[in-house]
């Protein structure tokens, strides 16, 4: 071997002096990171969600016509809390400065969104706590990445990988959540970050075995959704039905929202007297429809528990609709799949008082498949998602779903930051 420059022969000789690395596996140590970041998202995700069933159990005791007063208050205080500690900002926001701000998620946001959500979410508000979840894990992997001084795409996967999980901790399915940490940054073009895929399933892992010691969550579906076979090939075909009607409401539910973010837009008020608004419609909606309160985690089964009338079901569905687009619109934080997928599975009781012979259980994952995906612009994850919280074992028909759900959904986006920015992109 020639080498025309000594400081190139001086440079192979000192290579050669180097010891040998042998490491025949794909590990690295980069996976003790992922690792260490999923362990420190279950535990601050245990931690949450214990502290948000101990605020539930307390507010249980206001039944009746106090739930008025007191979804209120807890409107009133998480005001006050964003008011005065700072706006941590919605789903939005954390999709934008994923991929618009280099990946960086602010941790100083964090003290707002945990008080300000576990206020609103053991209130009753109609979110869920998924999206604060997302919040925090996902800045814990920016604060993390900082701290090793990552940069670029490094940083921006850790902050994935923090996101999804948060998100996994909450819904036990970590291919789902690490797939969602995908699909929810950009609906198009999901693929350019997919770079964070294989940290985004380490720190899942992490994140559910660690979530489930602290909570001692069982493994297993969360919705006891009846037994299903499938009958006929004919399944696809209604499964598409059923996803063309929960899509329809996913219009309807988008537009219902728009309205109402335009209607508090004209209050020129602090954010505490829109909470407050907030809080007082939602108790009102709660006292009569008490199905509507919370997320949807536990009352879904309580709706499959027992037989409901038609008028009943169809008036629960359009408040429950309402109930989440004023939490939405009037500041309560919160996440919104919980309660797109108990708003799909009370159409699809609808749909099968009118169509008996189909199976309750194809028609009730389809809608919930829909309307998610017609929403948040996720069909894979929402895939996955749905066969994990409901033990539906036929992966394909909810696919099918979720893709009808995709194709018809809205041109502009419900999330507005998933909008494609072709001087960034």
């Amino acid at each position: 071997m020639k080498f025309k420059n000594k400081k190139k022969l001086v440079t192979y000789l000192n290579l050669l002096d180097q010891p040998i690395k042998f490491n025949p596996f794909v590990f690295s140590r980069s996976f003790l990171l992922w690792a260490a970041l999923g362990i420190i998202g279950g535990i601050m995700a245990g931690l949450y969600w214990v502290s948000l069933e101990f605020l539930i159990h307390q507010v249980t005791f206001f039944e009746g016509w106090t739930v008025i007063p007191v979804m209120a208050l807890a409107g009133l205080l998480a005001g006050l809390v964003i008011h005065w500690i700072g706006d941590p900002g919605e789903i939005h926001l954390i999709v934008n400065n994923i991929r618009f701000n280099k990946g960086k998620l602010d941790p100083k946001n964090n003290p707002s969104m945990i008080l300000s959500s576990l206020l609103c979410v053991a209130a009753g508000g109609s979110l869920g706590p998924e999206a604060p979840l997302v919040q925090v894990t996902g800045s814990t992997g920016t604060w993390l990445g900082k701290l090793l001084r990552l940069k670029g795409e490094s940083l921006r996967s850790l902050s994935i990988a923090g996101m999804a999980s948060g998100f996994t901790a909450l819904f036990g399915a970590p291919l789902g959540g690490s797939l969602f940490s995908l699909e929810i940054l950009h609906y198009k073009y999901a693929v350019e970050y997919y770079k964070a895929i294989i940290p985004a399933f380490v720190a899942s892992c992490f994140s559910y075995i660690i979530f489930a010691l602290v909570v001692h969550l069982g493994i297993g579906p969360i919705w006891q959704l009846p037994s299903y076979e499938m009958a006929s090939k004919l399944d696809f075909g209604y499964a598409v039905l059923f996803a063309c009607l929960g899509t329809a409401l996913g219009w309807f539910f988008i537009y219902c929202t728009k309205w109402l973010k335009s209607c508090f837009s004209y209050f020129h008020a602090p954010i505490f007297v829109k909470t407050l608004i907030g809080g007082l419609l939602l108790g009102i909606i709660a006292f009569y429809f008490p199905l509507t309160r919370y997320f949807g985690h536990h009352e879904l089964n309580e709706l499959l528990s027992e037989e409901r009338t038609m008028f009943f079901l169809c008036l629960l569905l359009l408040f429950k609709i309402l109930a989440v687009s004023i939490t939405v619109t009037s500041g309560w934080r919160g996440g919104f799949i919980i309660p797109l997928f108990f708003i799909g599975g009370t159409l699809g009781l609808i749909v099968h008082q009118f169509l008996p012979g189909i199976s309750l259980s194809l028609g009730m994952v389809s809608c919930m498949a829909a309307i998610n995906v017609c929403v948040t612009r996720t069909p894979m994850s929402t895939t996955i998602l749905l066969t994990t919280l409901t033990g539906f074992q036929y992966f394909v028909p909810i696919f099918f779903a979720s893709l009808t759900g995709y194709f018809l959904a809205p041109k502009v986006p419900f999330i507005s930051s998933q909008k494609v920015k072709t001087s960034e992109e």
